[in-house]
């Protein structure tokens, strides 16, 4: 499939931004609070795709005076969501070709949970985790002990009363029902200890650039790409860029929209941007490019951004979307094709409260 056929077959492109905006606000909107899960459990427990994990989060961070930020201490709903949906093989992302087994992905504002890199990871290549430091060491916890769980599924499973029967865990059904900005290499600091192919990177909307950031993937030989050290050192020097960029309900608060947008496009900027075709190609134009990656920058296709978002204020999504549409194309994902991969229920459809755009970087 072609870059332009994806595009057309995603939904609607989005050039207005208050239609867009009346669009999605006036359906009604079930109320999700603030869009925690729990914010006062210790442990959250979910399946996705018929696979357990218990996510720790910090309930104590979360309602602290802590500078900077506080709230990925905690999962919120969109999350679980999200992961099911993008690491669903029916998902228009696979179908495409957007996303293969060599593909590298990176998320803005992971939080605590990992839960996306921990659904999507064992599928494809390399995945870089961002947000700031803090987050790192439940990140961490949460990436090791899911991983573990998952390799040892045949032992014994932990006794279900005794789970619950700690105190601040909660059991949850299955998700099927500013400052200048300079580069910092020295922030983009791997976590060695990561499990897999899941690597966590500070990164700081108003203080670093991303340009850099992909020079924290250890090239291992255990990839799913099959591919010897020297060859993804090497691929990763050729190509700083990354296939899909993630953001998962990071868009909140007016004074982060600017450098939330800035972060994005920075990061798309690493690969070649993107021109909307004519409506029809003239007699002797060249060919449209395939999805396949080629070796060149002109060559390698444009970074594809995949942002969700709870419905909160109008007036938060019109900034964010009118910076947006600054830098990026966008369109908004339709419901027949959040509807592949997702169970039953509202999921990310409409009038669930939630949306799911793609962005991709104007030329």
């Amino acid at each position: 499939m072609y870059l332009d056929e994806f595009l057309r077959a995603i939904g609607p492109e989005v050039e207005d931004v208050e239609e867009e905006a009346f669009s999605l606000f006036s359906q009604e909107i079930p109320s999700q609070n603030l869009g925690f899960i729990d914010s006062r459990a210790s442990t959250v427990d979910l399946a996705i795709h018929g696979r357990d994990f218990q996510i720790r989060q910090s309930p104590t961070i979360l309602s602290s005076t802590r500078s900077g930020g506080t709230t990925g201490a905690v999962l919120w709903k969109v999350t679980p969501l999200i992961a099911e949906w993008l690491s669903s093989k029916q998902n228009i992302l696979w179908t495409s070709s957007i996303l293969n087994q060599d593909s590298t992905a990176v998320e803005l504002g992971c939080g605590i949970s990992g839960l996306i890199a921990l659904t999507l990871a064992p599928s494809i290549g390399h995945y870089i985790a961002t947000d700031q430091e803090y987050v790192h060491k439940l990140l961490k916890e949460n990436l090791e002990e899911n991983t573990t769980a998952k390799t040892n599924a045949t032992a014994p499973r932990r006794n279900e009363q005794h789970r619950q029967s700690r105190r601040g865990s909660r059991k949850l059904p299955s998700t099927r029902s500013s400052s200048q900005r300079s580069p910092s290499p020295s922030r983009h600091r791997p976590d060695a200890t990561s499990p897999g192919n899941v690597t966590f990177a500070a990164l700081d909307w108003e203080l670093d650039s991303p340009c850099t950031l992909k020079q924290v993937i250890k090239p291992s030989s255990t990839q799913s790409s099959g591919k010897t050290k020297e060859e993804e050192g090497d691929e990763a020097g050729k190509d700083p860029g990354f296939d899909l960029l993630l953001a998962c309900d990071c868009i909140y608060n007016d004074a982060l929209i600017v450098p939330f947008v800035q972060t994005c496009a920075d990061i798309c900027r690493l690969r070649p941007g993107y021109m909307l075709p004519p409506p029809s190609l003239p007699e002797g134009a060249p060919p449209l490019t395939p999805l396949s990656a080629g070796t060149t920058k002109r060559q390698r296709r444009p970074t594809v951004c995949v942002i969700a978002q709870q419905l909160r204020a109008p007036d938060v999504f019109e900034s964010w979307l009118r910076a947006a549409l600054t830098e990026f194309w966008v369109w908004r994902i339709s419901d027949a094709v959040l509807r592949k991969g997702m169970g039953k229920g509202l999921g990310l459809k409409g009038g669930s409260g939630y949306v799911v755009h793609v962005l991709v970087l104007r030329e």
